[in-house]
């Protein structure tokens, strides 16, 4: 699915990112409000995960829904 859709609908998916990432809180959700690189950079910082891997696991999450 195009990032675009995502951020356009982003309280649709929102439910989604939590599932997929259950460690960010609807206060991170809130602040990311469907921007691909805040989300990325959210990611990093709670999972202790880097750049590349993040943004990996976004795309995959973008091809699962």
């Amino acid at each position: 699915m195009n990032w675009d859709r995502v951020e356009g609908n982003w309280k649709q998916f929102a439910g989604k990112v939590q599932e997929r990432w259950g460690k960010l809180t609807n206060d991170d959700l809130d602040r990311i409000k469907g921007k691909r690189e805040q989300l990325e950079g959210r990611l990093q910082e709670v999972y202790g995960i880097a750049r590349d891997e993040a943004k990996k696991d976004v795309d995959e999450f973008c091809k699962s829904i």
